[in-house]
């Protein structure tokens, strides 16, 4: 649900996303939240009551596309505000609505939206950091971009996605490709010595070493298992 629904086809149409929406095992669907403005000028904004910078998102608008898209969808879906006062998004929230049926993202703009529509429709506030954007379109994307690859089938193996970086609280190990030397420098010799249950080893001491290095902060994490 957004004012700019062309920003965000413009990102989910291509690369992985993309082919997952191909392959029909995601469907992303764009709601502009004007065409349910009931304006002939299609405006969804007004002046704050209380006074103060910026125009607040008027609630009708909100709800009247949130009413459609439970009439599209056939049920009411899990509702997300990406807002800078939710709790902050995570690979173990990634790894959560990608076992949902469906959810909706709300993104909003301007000053902000009229507090009794987010109470009246909103399940749960989203953050992505400590910062505040133009809008919530770029948040939203990142959030289903983060989504989506975890879905079975979207990525050619779980295996692509569980030596990632915040899975099992851990950061990811080092990763090296050819040339085997580059400007002075070598990929490390277990790497290329085939012996498998070394390199294993080796990439657990570098995650380990990493996330002590970096994040030791996330040590605690643990991310759900594929099917879990």
């Amino acid at each position: 649900m957004t004012l700019f629904p062309e920003v965000c086809a413009a990102f989910t149409g291509s690369s992985i996303l993309g082919r997952a929406q191909q392959k029909k095992l995601a469907e992303i669907h764009y709601h502009n939240i004007r065409d349910y403005s009931g304006d002939k000028h299609n405006r969804v904004d007004d002046y704050s009551y209380g006074g103060g910078p910026g125009m607040i998102i008027r609630p009708e608008p909100v709800y009247a596309c949130f009413e459609a898209i439970c009439n599209e969808c056939g049920y009411r879906p899990k509702m997300f505000f990406m807002s800078p006062q939710g709790k902050t998004f995570s690979q173990i929230k990634a790894f959560e609505l990608s076992k949902l049926d469906g959810f909706a993202i709300l993104c909003g703009h301007y000053e902000g939206i009229d507090q009794r529509v987010i109470e009246k429709i909103v399940d749960e506030e989203i953050s992505i950091g400590d910062f505040v954007l133009t809008g919530g379109e770029l948040a939203a994307m990142v959030v289903t971009d983060a989504t989506v690859r975890l879905i079975d089938g979207v990525l050619s193996e779980p295996e692509c996605y569980l030596g990632e970086s915040h899975v099992n609280g851990l950061l990811e190990y080092p990763q090296y490709t050819r040339p085997e030397v580059w400007r002075d420098m070598s990929v490390p010799e277990i790497l290329i010595s085939g012996h498998h249950e070394n390199i294993q080893k080796w990439r657990r001491q570098k995650s380990l070493e990493t996330t002590l290095n970096k994040r030791p902060d996330i040590l605690n994490e643990k991310v759900p298992k594929p099917g879990k």
